[in-house]
């Protein structure tokens, strides 16, 4: 997710009608949460946490995926693995649970986990977005790194975090310390992947890879070409892993995407590091505050 700027509360259930539905908004731990319809989908939502979008499920078609960085991400869980082979999934950070459908949609007989901080969002997803009678997902509440620290070794092949307290990454999901306890739960042959959120002049996004950097051999990330010019705030999708990732194949979706995104790896990636130093848990901050306006 990424967030933007605070919104009006509003009582618990109060409802606005939107293309014949009503929008459901709500008080969560983390804000005001509101689950508007989409007009142009007749069973699609988006999710928004004080009025910046978080994410969008469509229930009748949980493999469509809206956003550009959730689509990136999309990517990695088709990549990861041959097509429709089941997957044990990690996901750290669950909003709409839009990915955890993602993957049930293509993978069947998935396995996954995800942990969520939120209990009220949880709560308010459950109720009016409810996973499908088959699904095999295991929501845990609490924090996402105890939640990890709780996963066996070796239990995951794909671990996600796409994880934000109000605006930014929590400073203690952005260590060299954190992405060891993600490699330690990776079965051989596992990927991270995280979602990133940052402006110019990139200093969080150039530590953030080297940071990855020194727990796995191979790094890769995909943003869009602006966000890569230090040109707007943005999401950036970061890959990573103990072995060769696909970059040709992944470069050539990303690049088809219907916003296109650049993907960076090897020299290239190495240059835009430019020297910056991997972040422990003694120095971490949390990421950027989004400018006003970032997510509009």
């Amino acid at each position: 997710m990424a967030r933007g700027r605070a919104g009006k509360g509003r009582e618990r259930g109060e409802g606005r009608r939107r293309g014949g539905r009503e929008a459901v908004v709500e008080a969560v731990d983390g804000g005001t949460a509101e689950l508007r319809p989409d007009p142009e989908r007749a069973e699609g939502w988006s999710l928004l946490i004080d009025g910046a979008p978080q994410s969008h499920v469509d229930l009748a078609d949980p493999s469509h995926l809206a956003f550009p960085y959730q689509r990136r991400l999309g990517h990695v869980i088709d990549l990861v693995a041959p097509a429709g082979q089941p997957l044990r999934v990690l996901h750290l950070g669950g909003g709409a649970l839009t990915l955890a459908r993602y993957v049930g949609a293509t993978r069947p007989r998935s396995t996954q986990q995800v942990v969520e901080k939120d209990a009220a969002l949880v709560r308010l997803v459950r109720r009016v977005l409810p996973l499908g009678p088959q699904a095999r997902v295991k929501v845990r509440e609490g924090d996402a790194r105890e939640g990890l620290g709780r996963v066996a070794d070796g239990w995951a092949d794909l671990v996600v975090a796409d994880v934000f307290s109000g605006a930014r990454t929590p400073a203690h999901l952005t260590s060299v310390e954190f992405l060891a306890e993600v490699r330690r739960v990776l079965a051989p042959g596992g990927w991270y992947a995280g979602n990133l959120a940052d402006g110019p002049p990139l200093a969080y996004l150039r530590g953030q890879v080297a940071t990855a950097a020194v727990v796995f051999p191979e790094v890769a990330v995909a943003a869009d070409p602006v966000v890569w010019r230090g040109k707007r705030f943005g999401n950036a999708v970061l890959v990573a892993a103990g072995q060769p990732l696909p970059v040709g194949e992944f470069t050539r979706r990303v690049a088809g995407d219907p916003h296109p995104g650049r993907v960076e790896h090897g020299a290239g990636l190495r240059d835009f590091t430019g020297g910056a130093g991997a972040v422990s848990d003694a120095v971490a901050k949390a990421s950027p505050v989004p400018p006003a306006g970032a997510f509009d």
